[in-house]
């Protein structure tokens, strides 16, 4: 398969300096740019992923009339986390 480029981009000269600072050893500025890219483009898609997810769950909710109140949900997650601090904190001592 070719390969193609990606649009350079300008930036100010300081930007660069600082994106360069933090480059791995032996890292180029183009495997991070590339890096970068890829983790955007897998973030967005997570998140198209996510919010599709949401949608059905809301449609089949409406259609099913099958709700939880939030106030349940909130007290479900809270004391699964006062739990998990109660085994945190034992672990601790």
């Amino acid at each position: 398969m070719k390969t193609t480029t990606i649009p350079s981009i300008r930036v100010e000269p300081d930007f660069r300096a600082e994106v360069e600072a933090v480059l791995a050893e032996g890292e180029t500025l183009s495997q991070f740019v590339e890096a970068s890219v890829r983790a955007g483009v897998e973030r967005r898609r997570m998140q198209a992923e996510f919010i599709a997810r949401g949608l059905r769950s809301r449609d089949e909710t409406r259609r099913t009339g099958d709700y939880v109140d939030a106030d349940v949900v909130l007290g479900n997650l809270q004391r699964k986390l006062d739990a998990a601090r109660t085994r945190l904190a034992k672990k601790g001592k």
